[in-house]
């Protein structure tokens, strides 16, 4: 037992403290002076992390290659909780995506999805033991496992997650040896994808408002119309892009002071302690805060790069850079949005966000990460 704690990474666990300690403060801030509903958001981001951290310490006692043994098992309770939110689960936002275990408990299945789907992809990829991948075999049978989660989420609507799953795919298929012209192909068909979605967009606008008017999906046409087309927007789906954009500005290189922030206690940035809490970051600690805060995703993404690198069992490796990339990605969704690079989707800052369904994920994949560091015996259990 005590050989399998040395083997955690104490560089993972104090830079996952300090993100906690930014989390707590930043959620502080961001609902400080919102009513009682809000008010112990920042005590419940740190139980969550403490939920977490047990879970993360823990894992490193489990073998995931038992994990990776029952993937099929896995797989199918994922499109079961899928199928499962999208008939039964609660609508909120006009997104069918949660289980209301209680009024303030929530259960977000595509986020549960995205550890599931890397065992299943890890389980495939492994079986080609390093060799450059196929495409009937091998990069078909991925697709097609792919394919279905991201259409579940898609017609949740959930686009952040579903898109969240695309770049889980790309980024396995790319540490597991797929051909480059495979790559080019996939990169014509997507970039082709991109164009005609545009063309068609634009083509199809009014036809495609009124459709998601008539549906209650208008929130959806006026994210990706405000990213497509900025100049023919109305000024109520510009709101958080344009605002977002100021409040950061404003922050300038040392920001405005912890709990001084002007846009969330004004309403001009919705969900400032979720999904637009970089807003909060950038306005009160401005580009030093932020820097900093980068800095810190930078060694964990390098941590975990470095223990992919040490792994004996590939699929272990490929676990770790499924992770990362989900990681990255989101990362990159989120600040990208409230600078105006990407469109505004649900997605959170990974150990930042209030969140419990998505911290104690993201604190679950942490943990498998230590389970594959400690469980790297030059042997592999059968699959």
């Amino acid at each position: 037992m005590l050989n399998k704690l040395k083997r955690l990474d104490w560089g993972i666990i104090i830079i996952l403290i300090l993100l906690m300690i930014i989390s707590f403060f930043v959620v502080r801030s961001a609902t400080i002076g919102f009513g009682s509903r809000y008010e112990n958001y920042d005590w419940k981001t740190l139980f969550f992390f403490g939920v977490g951290f047990v879970a993360a310490i823990g894992s490193v006692f489990f073998d995931y290659r038992l994990l990776l043994k029952g993937w099929v098992y896995l797989y199918a309770v994922g499109i079961a909780l899928l199928i499962g939110v999208y008939l039964f689960g609660a609508e909120i936002n006009g997104a069918k995506s949660w289980f209301r275990i209680t009024e303030s408990l929530l259960f977000q299945p595509a986020e549960f999805m995205k550890i599931l789907l890397i065992f299943t992809l890890a389980a495939v990829i492994g079986r080609r033991n390093g060799e450059p991948l196929t495409l009937t075999t091998d990069i078909v049978p991925i697709f097609a496992v792919s394919f279905l989660p991201f259409m579940l989420v898609m017609i949740q609507p959930d686009l952040g997650n579903a898109i969240i799953y695309l770049f889980i795919v790309l980024g396995m298929l790319w540490i597991g040896n797929v051909k480059y012209t495979h790559v080019l192909i996939g990169l014509a068909i997507v970039i082709g994808s991109l164009v005609l979605f545009v063309s068609l967009f634009n083509t199809f606008n009014d036809e495609i408002y009124q459709y998601l008017k008539d549906n209650n999906k208008v929130h959806w046409y006026q994210r990706i119309n405000t990213f497509i087309n900025p100049e023919n927007a109305s000024d109520d789906a510009k709101h958080q892009s344009e605002n977002s954009k100021a409040a950061i500005g404003s922050g300038g290189l040392t920001g405005d002071g912890y709990l001084q922030g002007q846009s969330k206690t004004r309403g001009l940035i919705p969900y400032p302690y979720s999904d637009s809490i970089f807003v909060v970051i950038g306005e009160e600690f401005g580009f030093q805060g932020a820097a900093v805060l980068l800095l810190l995703y930078f060694l964990l993404i390098y941590r975990m790069i470095i223990i992919a690198f040490q792994c004996y069992d590939r699929r272990g490796a490929y676990i770790i850079i499924g992770i990362v990339s989900m990681f990255v990605f989101q990362i990159f969704q989120n600040i990208g949005m409230m600078i105006g690079l990407m469109p505004i989707t649900g997605i959170t800052l990974p150990f930042i966000s209030y969140g419990g369904t998505s911290l104690l994920l993201n604190m679950l994949c942490i943990g498998v990460v230590f389970s594959i560091k400690a469980h790297q015996e030059k042997y592999e259990l059968a699959v």
